[in-house]
């Protein structure tokens, strides 16, 4: 029977990429969506066109989580089984030092940071022999202006991926990817053409990456049998350095 994959929002942009990697490398695919819904419904619609009863919808704001073992039971219902999960789902906008409000914060920890966090613990004795990606950030190492609160959460997704890695160990693999610029930003109109020229020359190989380097990469964290484990790896085009 084929493997399962939960992804995290799932429905759009790097998420939606990442379900249709692994849905074309034979997955079953639960597409998770807090918004998107209409997004979500066309993915799995065509799923399922592709290979019957291959995906599922599951709707779920991360950020009021709560009870992350009733959420995690939710999802075994759907096909009886999860081999992979992928934290995905994030909240990205920008939070200056002098104007944040702590909701905002709460946001920010609360969906990046604890709901990864409380999903792989719910979710850990199903997971054995299976594999946990969370999806982190380059600015978890080096933070971005007036975005202090993303960078914070991602920071810590960072460091716990390395801690989930010991703790799971050696039944669940635990790895991170670290995207850098991968797509324009949604407010890409309000940049300037000398704002993407400058962000381009910092990236050694001159180009924004894509969603599908991030999705090949995750396949491979979750199929490889090689030993790999506590691992952030890093797809910026050079950027990071």
């Amino acid at each position: 029977m084929s493997k399962v994959a939960l992804i995290t929002g799932a429905a759009r942009r790097i998420g939606a990429s990442i379900a249709h990697e692994f849905h074309t490398a034979g997955y079953r695919v639960i597409v998770h969506c807090n918004h998107s819904l209409d997004a979500a419904n066309e993915m799995a619609a065509g799923f399922n066109k592709i290979r019957n009863d291959s995906a599922v919808i599951i709707t779920q704001d991360l950020a009021q989580i709560g009870n992350a073992e009733k959420f995690f039971a939710a999802c075994l219902q759907c096909f009886g089984r999860v081999d992979v999960l992928i934290n995905n789902a994030s909240v990205f906008y920008p939070t200056p030092f002098d104007q944040m409000a702590p909701d905002e914060f709460d946001q920010f920890i609360n969906t990046n940071l604890k709901a990864p966090l409380f999903l792989v613990r719910a979710g850990a004795k199903h997971l054995k022999g299976g594999a946990v990606i969370n999806i982190v950030d380059i600015h978890g190492e080096t933070p971005l202006r007036d975005y202090l609160a993303y960078s914070v959460s991602k920071a810590g997704l960072l460091m716990l991926t390395k801690a989930l890695a010991i703790e799971l160990a050696p039944d669940v693999r635990v790895n991170g990817i670290s995207p850098g610029a991968i797509l324009w930003p949604e407010q890409n109109a309000e940049m300037s053409a000398d704002e993407r020229n400058d962000l381009l020359e910092k990236i050694p190989m001159q180009t924004l990456g894509t969603p599908e380097d991030i999705a090949r990469t995750a396949l491979f964290l979750a199929d490889s049998s090689a030993f790999i484990t506590g691992q952030i790896v890093t797809v910026d085009g050079g950027q990071s350095i």
